[in-house]
């Protein structure tokens, strides 16, 4: 199929391409309470083709580059291609914009993961991971009472008319699942995740939280006051914080001036808590436009921005090697157990209806499904209601974090992290 494609490329006339093959298999798993409802396994073979046109600019200019993308299937007829090519070709002159370098070129033999979901059948991992999501599911009051869990193993090939020849394998788990608890209050509180390989123990010890949650959640109160508190966010809320700092270094913000951030600049400011280490990660060998992306990218040091990153355009617009897409952001920061991180007067807030983080205004809030109030005496209280409304540039003066880590396929760092005075309004207020 790759040959044929270059074939009807050549006769399109199209002379800047890139072809991205992926090949996905996957099995899927889909329960009611512990009862096994569909089971499904797929194989997916895909080609994305992208196709640049240069359009002639004003004298003496470099011409304007533009780029369309097409889906192309193997049953396709070489006039069916022809067609798809045609109307891609076509249209790319229409989203022109101005000129830049395609990545350099780079040929690499076929790279492979290891571990089990590389190397097992994929039905095999699945049951395992459903095993692993039920296996804290004993109690009556509180149970999980569906789920969707997909283990995956995708391979790529991504060829370029630069020189490009590159090939990998990724593997991953994802999913969902829905906890509930009917006593006092019936509620459910719907969780994710996503995983790089098959981390069974994080899955179960994930569903114990949220069981503990959803539980609390079905007796908490509405009692929560209006007012500043010392905010103490976990898990995926800890990583919606810290994609500011990933979301405003991004180069595609810089070259917009939607971001001021220069490299080399402090954006943490001033501050008393802990100056931000961050690296940022990528979850493949090659990013979809053929740049490698195999070693760590340090993103922030003690609180300085270190580098722009981002697709091969904006980086060549900002002057600055091209980085490629890099999804997984770790954090080093980490100074204070967790359990000593939740003492003395604060909010622990774990379950929103929608927690956001606003990149352009730097504000952060969410509607609290469940959260534990901290008094000073150290009674902790189940509240619901209200909404957390804070800014991160006052919050990054005293950020404290926990020594407790956690790992998503997106995120790896610190459990839980602590923000100062962060305004708080409550039920129907």
């Amino acid at each position: 199929m790759i040959e044929r494609i270059k074939s009807a490329l050549a006769r399109c006339g199209v002379g800047l391409w890139r072809i991205n093959e992926r090949l996905d298999e996957t099995a899927e798993l889909f329960f009611v309470r512990q009862r096994l409802d569909t089971r499904r396994v797929k194989d997916v073979h895909k080609y994305e083709v992208t196709v640049f046109r240069d359009v002639e600019a004003g004298e003496g200019e470099r011409p304007a580059r533009g780029s369309t993308s097409v889906q192309l299937v193997s049953s396709m007829d070489d006039g069916q291609l022809d067609e798809a090519l045609r109307g891609a070709y076509y249209a790319a002159q229409f989203a022109a914009n101005p000129y830049f370098d395609l990545p350099d070129p780079v040929r690499s033999p076929l790279v492979e993961e290891a571990g089990e979901l590389a190397q097992v059948p994929l039905a095999q991992s699945a049951g395992k991971l459903a095993r692993a999501l039920f296996a804290p599911d004993t109690h009556e009051d509180a149970f999980v009472n569906s789920a969707e869990l997909f283990v995956s193993r995708v391979r790529r090939r991504i060829l370029s008319s630069e020189g490009t020849d590159v090939s990998f394998v990724n593997t991953g788990a994802e999913g969902e699942f829905v906890v509930q608890c009917r006593e006092p209050e019936d509620v459910e509180i719907h969780n994710q995740f996503e995983y790089d390989a098959l981390d069974e123990a994080a899955l179960s010890a994930k569903v114990a939280e949220a069981l503990t949650f959803v539980r609390d959640r079905a007796r908490a109160q509405k009692v929560l006051k209006s007012g500043k508190y010392d905010l103490i966010l976990s898990g995926n809320a800890v990583a919606e914080i810290l994609s500011y700092y990933v979301d405003r270094s991004a180069a595609s913000m810089v070259y917009a001036n939607y971001s001021t951030w220069r490299q080399g600049e402090d954006v943490q400011g001033e501050t008393a808590g802990e100056r931000l280490n961050l690296t940022l990660r990528a979850a493949h060998p090659y990013s979809p436009e053929g740049i490698p992306t195999g070693s760590a990218l340090p993103l922030l040091e003690e609180g300085k921005l270190l580098v722009w990153h981002g697709p091969n355009r904006f980086c060549r617009y900002l002057g600055v090697k091209p980085t490629g897409d890099r999804r997984r952001l770790t954090c080093a920061n980490g100074s204070v157990p967790f359990e000593a991180l939740k003492k003395g007067p604060a909010l622990w807030a774990v379950t929103f209806s929608d927690f956001q983080m606003d990149a352009m205004s730097g504000h952060f809030g969410g509607e609290i499904r469940l959260a534990y109030l901290i008094e000073a005496d150290g009674r902790v209280t189940p509240v619901t209601g209200g909404s957390v409304n804070g800014s991160i540039l006052e919050a990054q003066k005293n950020m404290v974090f926990s020594t407790d880590r956690y790992l998503t396929a997106r995120y790896d760092g610190p459990y839980a992290i602590r923000l100062k005075d962060v305004s708080v309004a409550g039920p129907g207020e």
